[in-house]
């Protein structure tokens, strides 16, 4: 003998299963195509996070440029970005514990200011990795100091096939701090995002670099991730090795040009630069 409970869930069962038939054919109906289930995910994420160990860095401890480390570029001409300044290497100096790079009204070279650009170019580079430095920056209209990375075959394949990294730009006298990529696909392409900080005062910038990622930080503050995983075939400039450079441009593109002359000698500080391979 069949039990009644038994008897009204074997109906109820069969009404809903019916219902469901009638409600997917209606959709299916609809003109929206067919009706797809995705399976479902097993599998668990796990966020594994970076270990590191340091590889290169200088610290700013002594009293002059170590030259074994870094390479001077001079010269004036916009340097692609209608700068106003000439660069040179005295303009660079170390003063308890810092890099100190000096923007002057200085006429050199045909430019009306003077400043410093200092890379690692043929002396280090890496792909992959933590990159940062602990920095307190100038305001001031007209002022674009920069931390930033290029790939180290630039001389070869020219920009932007060569990739840029911009760990951080920041312009004029707002407390917007910049983070920006940019390669090549059939021209120049970048992507960026920004963050607000307080300039003036001592903040660490950094990314964070993998195979899958870039990462940009204020202070261990992620404000910005650039995937190169899923875009390797346009963004393949990325898995190469690149350079750093610090610069303190005057006008140019970014800060639309004009200079406030009455806050010259202006000056940005690297208390410390220091580069990390992930060991995970």
């Amino acid at each position: 003998m069949s039990s009644p409970r038994k008897n009204s869930l074997f109906t109820l069962t069969n009404a809903l299963a019916l219902l469901i038939c009638c409600i997917s054919c209606k959709k299916e109906n609809g003109g929206s195509g067919k009706i797809i289930v995705p399976p479902v995910d097993t599998t668990k994420t796990v966020t594994v996070k970076p270990v590191y160990s340091l590889v290169w860095s200088d610290d700013f401890n002594g009293t002059t440029i170590d030259t074994s480390k870094w390479v001077f570029e001079t010269g004036g001409g916009g340097w692609g970005n209608n700068e106003l300044e000439y660069y040179q290497a005295k303009n660079a100096t170390v003063s308890n514990g810092n890099l100190v790079i000096t923007a002057k009204k200085e006429s050199v070279g045909g430019e009306p200011y003077t400043s410093t650009r200092m890379t690692t170019q043929g002396k280090f580079s890496q792909t992959y990795g933590r990159i940062e430095a602990r920095m307190k920056l100038p305001l001031g209209q007209g002022m674009w100091p920069a931390f930033w990375m290029l790939g180290a075959n630039i001389n070869t394949v020219s920009w932007p096939q060569c990739g840029e990294l911009d760990i951080m730009e920041h312009v004029n006298s707002t407390n917007t701090i910049y983070g920006t990529m940019h390669w090549n696909v059939n021209g120049h392409v970048q992507y960026g995002s920004t963050i607000e900080s307080t300039p003036a005062d001592y903040h660490v910038y950094a990314i964070e670099w993998d195979a899958n990622e870039i990462r940009w930080y204020v202070d261990n503050l992620l404000f910005q991730t650039g995937n190169i995983k899923n875009n390797i075939n346009t963004t393949g400039a990325f898995h190469l090795p690149f350079f750093i450079i610090f610069n303190f441009a005057l006008g140019g593109n970014l800060p639309n040009t004009a200079v406030d002359e009455s806050l010259l000698p202006a000056s940005m500080y690297v208390d410390y630069v220091r580069v990390y391979k992930q060991t995970n």
